[in-house]
Parts: C-alpha cells; structure tokens; sequence
C-alpha cells in the first residue's frame, strides 16, 4: 500500500503534482496512530451522515401517517437533502473563504446533530422537511471537505488508503445504520430512530474535537477555480463519466426490493438477508480496490463498471433463479463497493492544482446523479416495469463505460491527461 501512490504520481505531470504532494498538517512531531484516529473521526462522521440520509427510506409509512401526507409526498424527505446538498456542495465551498477546515467541519457536525434533533421532534411535515433540509445543507459541505482533506491526515502514501477508510463509513451505514434506525423504530417510534442517529452525530462531533487536526485552507476557492476546472474538456467528460455511474447504480439500486420481492420471489428476510451480503462484499472490495487503484486507476475501474454492467443486463434474465438473482446482487455489490473510490481518485487527479474545487463539482454531480437517477427509475418502473429500470443501469453503465474508455486503455499518464 505505501506505494500505491507513488505509483499514480507517475501519472501526474510534475506541475499539476499539487494534490499529492499537500504536506500533512499534523507534521513530524504526531504518531501515526495519531494520523489514523483522525481518519477514523471523519469516517464516523461519514457513517452519522449517510444513516441520517437515507433513514426515512425503512420510516416512510409510519411517518406519513403520524404527520398526515401520503407516502409519495413524505418521499420529498429523501429527494429534499439530495437537491440541496447538490447546491450546498460548491455554494458552502465558496462562503468558507480560508476558514479552518477543522472548525467547518465541526460546524457541519453540528448542523447534522441539529437535523436529527429537528426531525425527530417534528409536529408537522413542514418542520420534518425544515429538517431534512438542514441535513442537505451539511451534507453537500461534508463530503466535499471529507474527500478533499483524506490526504491531508496522513502521509501521502497513505491518502488512497485514508481515502478507503473514510468510505466505509457509507458501507456501514448501509449494512448496519439504516437496518438499526429501522429495527429501533419496530421497538419504540420513528421518533426515536432519529434521536438514535442524532446520539451517533454527536458521537462523530466529539471524536472530530478531540481527534482532527488544524486544516488551515491553502486558498480561498473562488467561483473563478470552478469556472475554471469545467472549461478543461477532460474534466466535463469525466463529470459526465461519474454522473453516469451513479445514475446507472441509483436508477436500478433504488427499486432493488421490489425487483427481488416481486420479480424474483423472495421473501422478506431473504432480502435483508441479501442486502446484508450486499454491503458486506462491497466492503471488503472497498479495501481490496484500495490496493490496486494506485498500479493502475482506469483498469481498476474499467473492470467495476464492467462488473456492474454485466450484473445490472443479467439480473432480468435470471429472475427465475434465486441462486443466479444472489450471485449477480452480490457481484454488484462488490462493483458498487469499490466505485465511490476509484471516482473520488480520478476527479483528485482531474484537479491536483484546486482539490477542494474538484471535491466540490464531485459531491454536486454525485447528488444530481442520485436524484436524477432515483426518479427516472421511478417513471421507467411505472411505464415499463420494474425489470425495465436494471436495463436502463445497465445501459447506463455501458455508456460509462465508452466514456472511461475514451480517455485511452492502460494510459500511463492518465494524470497529466485528466488535468489537462
């Protein structure tokens, strides 16, 4: 692993070297062990996050009816954070000046503490959505900031690594923190579910003020490096190449249940059953690709698009076989688990000389993805079915794959490439 990044810095030209070679801001005199705890803060930081956001998705009928709207209006508890962590990704990134990245991060900390104490004592849909959109506001500014400073935590050879660690904790929110939010629900309220998530948050705050280091901002980002990053053709193509991705795993990803219940005759537990096994695989390939991604970037994620489209075609045709529908869910899993890193590298290396910019565009195209991908799932399930929204993933993924190709198979210098 400590050469992992050694490696992609021969895919870098030596002026846009930028990313890479940032100084860690805990210098000489902290321990590794020191490095590594900070790593460890952001990703519960990240855990708090993700379980927060997609904790109404197991709540939905309970809390559509205790607030009294229907269950396709209490879905804007999904879609509302999503759109404005779309907006609040670059616009908080903007306002922050050279505001320490450490107190902003804390900040956003709070402002999530603050959206689950808001929605957990809601009286009223409104005030629940008042809730929902406080989370959107830290969301966008969290991950940009998260994904951004990973490298800055420890020393560079590690940043892949640190990078990996921090995304774990979106695995195990999936595979523990949403099932658990619902679980307490069944014993309590969704109330209380809430209030569960907003105890986690501030778990996530504490670490971060005893754990995170000063992260004095190197330079103010201005609407000027935004500009100036989406006028590099390179740039626009791989934002497209992400979009794609995620479009493809989220417009099929979201009506996975229904296609295991309905299409492929499950029951109840054999799908939570599979889902666990879901997360787990993609856990694992999160650290597994983290070992690979620095030796060659557009392989490691050529072969995971490639993984998510054969399993997003196949799945229709095997919806007679349970053993088949397993292998194809698993196999997706492991391709999904590794994604979110092999993009979040590439849009590093797409911006070495204005990182927290590129965070910023990649955490906006990622939500803009999620929801665009979630909702014309949705139209196609109506229209066609629910089988007809893993073809459109899968085609989806098939163009993805043409634009990730389109940069040159096996380039050596795909870094000085992407910057350009």
């Amino acid at each position: 692993m400590e050469k992992n990044l050694a490696a992609v810095r021969t895919q870098v030209s030596p002026q846009n070297d930028a990313l890479l070679d940032m100084p860690s801001p805990l210098g000489n005199a902290s321990s590794p062990l020191r490095s590594w705890l900070s790593v460890v803060a952001v990703a519960i930081g990240a855990f708090a996050f993700v379980t927060t956001e997609f904790l109404p998705v197991g709540l939905l009928p309970q809390i559509a009816h205790d607030l009294g709207v229907s269950p396709g209006t209490a879905g804007l508890m999904v879609t509302t954070p999503g759109v404005i962590a779309a907006i609040s990704a670059p616009g908080l990134m903007l306002g922050a000046g050279r505001i320490n990245r450490r107190l902003i991060l804390l900040a956003l900390s709070v402002l999530l503490l603050a959206s689950n104490l808001v929605s957990a004592m809601a009286p009223g849909f409104a005030t629940m959505l008042l809730g929902r959109a406080l989370l959107g506001a830290a969301l966008g500014g969290f991950w940009t900031l998260a994904l951004a400073t990973s490298a800055r935590l420890v020393h560079e050879e590690h940043a892949a690594k640190a990078t990996a660690m921090i995304l774990t904790g979106v695995t195990f929110a999936t595979v523990i923190g949403v099932p658990l939010g619902t679980f307490i629900s069944t014993l309590a309220s969704w109330r209380a579910s809430f209030f569960a998530t907003g105890v986690l948050a501030a778990v996530a705050l504490a670490a971060q003020a005893l754990l995170l280091p000063s992260l004095p901002s190197k330079a103010a980002i201005r609407f000027s490096d935004l500009r100036a990053l989406l006028s590099r053709a390179n740039t626009r193509k791989s934002l497209l190449m992400v979009a794609l991705v995620f479009g493809a795993h989220f417009s099929a990803y979201t009506y996975v249940t229904p296609f295991l219940t309905q299409n492929a005759g499950f029951g109840i537990s054999t799908v939570t059953s599979v889902l666990l096994g879901f997360g787990i695989v993609g856990f694992i390939s999160n650290f597994v690709v983290s070992t690979t991604v620095g030796r060659n970037l557009q392989l490691s994620l050529l072969a995971v698009v490639t993984v998510l489209m054969v399993a997003l075609l196949t799945l229709p045709l095997l919806h007679a076989s349970q053993a088949g529908v397993i292998v194809m869910v698993l196999a997706w899993g492991i391709a999904f688990g590794a994604i979110p890193l092999c993009l979040s590298i590439w849009l590093q290396l797409s911006s070495p000389d204005l990182p927290e910019a590129g965070s910023a565009l990649f955490v906006s195209i990622v939500q803009v993805a999620i929801a665009v991908g979630s909702s014309t799932g949705g139209v196609v399930v109506d229209s066609l079915g629910i089988p007809s929204t893993l073809w459109l993933g899968g085609i989806l993924a098939v163009a993805s794959l043409a634009v990730i190709a389109s940069f040159g198979i096996n380039n050596q210098k795909l870094g000085e490439i992407l910057s350009q």
